[in-house]
């Protein structure tokens, strides 16, 4: 059996992905409502901050910070994963099992990442609001409806065109269409 090693931080705050075990599904934004509600729910059962968090159809990346004392993440993931869950089976979604282990719609386990300083916490914050642009999603991250970006943006924690960048017209140095007939 494979022991996974985590490091509980009381208080601590940590980025996470946590990812559906179908990765064509798009479960994710398809009933972001039902998602949002998970997420309050165990909020209002176990406290933790949201600092980041952007939601993508089959994945999410987020940076919760816990109270201090209290270093359970898992207990919240798992919270937040079966209420999304039995919501989805509420509605008639039908979701495939996992031999006598319930439901299979995540992934088992989540990966994170300790923050450990102020730049590792705005790199994770980056990483977290540029994800739909990696993806192919949106040509500009404000683009995204489902990223706490939004809430930056409001905040003046970042300018309302972070990310934004136009092509730039002009020729820099690559040969032009006549330039590469001629030679």
């Amino acid at each position: 059996m494979v022991l996974y090693r985590r490091n509980p931080i009381p208080g601590g705050c940590t980025f996470f992905t946590v990812t559906l075990a179908d990765r064509t599904a798009t479960h994710l934004t398809t009933h972001i409502d039902a998602l949002r509600t998970a997420f309050r729910t165990t909020r209002a059962e176990h406290p933790f901050t949201i600092d980041a968090i952007v939601i993508l159809p089959d994945h999410l990346h987020t940076i919760l910070t816990l109270p201090g004392g209290d270093a359970d993440v898992a207990h919240r993931w798992r919270r937040i994963k079966t209420h999304f869950t039995k919501s989805l089976t509420r509605k008639g979604i039908s979701l495939p099992h996992r031999d006598g282990q319930g439901r299979a719609l995540w992934q088992r386990r989540f990966w994170d990442h300790a923050i450990r300083d102020d730049a590792d916490f705005e790199n994770h914050v980056n990483y977290i609001h540029h994800n739909p642009t990696k993806h192919g999603l949106v040509t500009n991250p404000t683009d995204w409806p489902h990223s706490s970006l939004h809430r930056f943006i409001r905040q003046g924690i970042l300018p309302s065109d972070w990310g934004v960048y136009e092509a730039t017209e002009g020729n820099f140095g690559e040969p032009t269409n006549t330039q590469t007939q001629m030679t």
